[in-house]
């Protein structure tokens, strides 16, 4: 069943309506089962798939024998299944990386997007919404009669089956992917697109500082990278939030360009972002010295301007 979504009606100066429910279909979701499908997993990616509990979720990463990721999830289980909610396109990419390992595993590993409906849930009336219709909502992660909801602060991710998304958002707006990419960008969040496959270790793009690397797990794919990064340091980059206005229409090969003291250099790289008319939000990765007070703009229009925005979390090693 698909569901209509409306073009979002607020800018990003704008305050967030009271209630937001935005289908997520950007997003796709890699269903992991068999005997050995968690064990697997665990053997493959930065977080610790074995102490995950039935009410939790973590984000994580996957990445290549060099310690670069493929792809950056959120991962929970529902039942027997483990689930990993990602970029729908990025799945294509990352899906048969682990399929080639897993043929050595009782475990299967599918493209289950089909599956389910995402929906997200956000504003200040959200909580109220989602309680009225499955109850209050403690844990990180709750089984619901149709699926599973996850708890991220005070937003919700809905994991419904398809009929049943179709019922709950009745005749209520339901806005576009971009106006939950708009969030994820303001929560520091790293959602990699499959052209960014291969170039990021986990820290470059923040993965420490939103709980999704164990560095007292056994061994995964990409381990020493990730570990030498953190002990013995080298990182010269961490993913930023800008935000700003432009002429242009941009996309993720939009080159960033930053003032220095003779002028304009290279900047960094975006990872994602959304655009409404002339005003901007993106995550980038730039080099982890920049300071607060830089100024950049997009190499293509020399009259754009964009500001780093605050992260919600500290990049200080504890």
């Amino acid at each position: 069943m698909t569901i209509a979504v409306s073009t979002p009606t607020w800018d990003l100066d704008a305050s967030m309506p009271p209630l937001m429910l935005a289908n997520l279909s950007h997003l796709g979701l890699i269903k992991v089962v068999g005997e050995q499908g968690r064990s697997f997993i665990h053997g493959q990616v930065t977080t610790d798939i074995s102490s995950l509990e039935a009410n939790q979720w973590r984000w994580g990463a996957h990445c290549d024998p060099k310690g670069k990721m493929i792809a950056s999830f959120r991962t929970f289980a529902i039942q027997e299944a483990l689930l990993m909610q990602l970029p729908r396109a990025t799945i294509e990419v990352d899906l048969p990386q682990l399929q080639k390992y897993a043929v050595f595993s009782k475990a299967t590993l599918t493209n289950a997007t089909a599956e389910w409906t995402l929906l997200g849930v956000a504003g200040e009336q959200a909580t109220q919404f989602v309680t009225q219709h499955f109850g209050e909502l403690t844990e990180e992660l709750t089984l619901v009669e149709h699926g599973a909801i996850l708890k991220d602060a005070d937003r919700f991710i809905l994991v419904l089956q398809p009929e049943a998304a179709t019922t709950l958002v009745g005749e209520h707006t339901v806005f576009d992917a971009s106006a939950w990419q708009a969030l994820e960008i303001t929560a520091g969040y790293p959602n990699l697109a499959p052209s960014h496959a291969n170039q990021y270790v986990p820290q470059m793009c923040n993965l420490q500082a939103i709980n999704g690397i164990s560095f007292n797990k056994g061994c995964y794919m990409g381990q020493e990278t990730v570990a030498r990064m953190k002990y013995r340091g080298g990182n010269k980059r961490a993913l930023y939030i800008l935000h700003g206005t432009t002429s242009s229409d941009i996309n993720l090969e939009s080159a960033l360009e930053i003032e220095l003291e003779d002028g304009y250099r290279k900047g960094g790289q975006i990872i994602e972002f959304v655009q409404r008319g002339n005003q901007v939000l993106l995550t980038a990765v730039l080099a982890n010295d920049t300071e607060n007070d830089a100024k950049l703009r997009f190499a293509d229009d020399e009259q754009s301007s964009l500001r780093i925005q605050a992260l919600p979390y500290s990049l200080e090693e504890a």
